[in-house]
């Protein structure tokens, strides 16, 4: 079923306005039963932050810095690899500054 341009605006207008905290937002800690989950979290975390994934960072940069110094691949794309290298290693700085600006606004 196709929906209506005017019903989607609404839809979204409805949503952008709506002052509703989520559900998540109201508990304390993690809810029961979450021990296995918070734990994946964490060992993908590890594996995604940890010494391998470092290495082929650095790896994947150099490479990428020489094929943009050779002419082999556009800088657009080169940009895009650095710049999505230095996000994912520093996404806890990322993530502590927002919620430090969050925290001075309210």
């Amino acid at each position: 079923m196709k929906l209506d341009r005017h019903v989607m605006n609404a839809v979204a207008a409805f949503f952008a306005i709506a002052n509703v905290p989520a559900e998540a937002q109201g508990l304390e800690g993690d809810p029961a039963g979450s021990g296995v989950l918070v734990g994946a979290v964490r060992w993908l975390e590890g594996t995604l932050l940890g010494t391998v994934a470092t290495v082929v960072a650095v790896i994947a940069v150099a490479v990428v810095g020489f094929m943009m110094l050779t002419g082999r691949i556009n800088w657009r794309y080169g940009a895009t690899v650095i710049i999505g290298c230095f996000i994912l290693f520093g996404a806890a700085s990322i993530v502590a500054g927002i919620q430090s600006t969050a925290t001075l606004g309210n």
